[in-house]
């Protein structure tokens, strides 16, 4: 059975995609700290960020960089934060929040309550900074 994160990529489950190439897919986060918070996925299905190849890992940090420098640009912040969690799904993923502070990091947060025109705002920002 797929992963949402897989169906997502399929293209079965709708999202709001802010990048993409041939390894991973990079959309917002439906339940955000902050906006501008974004999964980074890699396409191949891996539960564990550590059971990824070497390789795939450098990759998808540099891909995270892009899209993390994008967020920074399209939403003013001290730092874009990065997380590796990956209990809530089991398809390796990193969060990418911009923060203020590192109080924004914290995932007991509430979760901000936004549209979907809000996030189809919030992604097309993002993916101009990286055009």
């Amino acid at each position: 059975m797929a992963t949402i994160f897989s169906r997502i990529v399929a293209g079965e489950i709708p999202s709001y995609k802010v990048a993409e190439n041939e390894e991973f897919y990079a959309f917002l986060d439906i339940n955000p700290l902050a906006k501008g918070h974004t999964l980074v996925i890699p396409k191949r299905e891996v539960d564990y960020f550590f059971d990824l190849e070497d390789s795939e890992i450098a990759a998808m940090q540099v891909f995270a960089k892009k899209v993390a420098t994008a967020i920074k640009k399209a939403f003013p912040c001290v730092k874009v934060g990065q997380a590796v969690l990956g209990l809530e799904v089991p398809h390796a993923h990193i969060h990418l929040v911009p923060m203020q502070s590192e109080k924004d990091m914290l995932f007991t947060n509430p979760k901000l309550q936004l549209t979907p025109e809000d996030f189809k705002e919030i992604a097309a920002k993002i993916s101009a900074q990286l055009a």
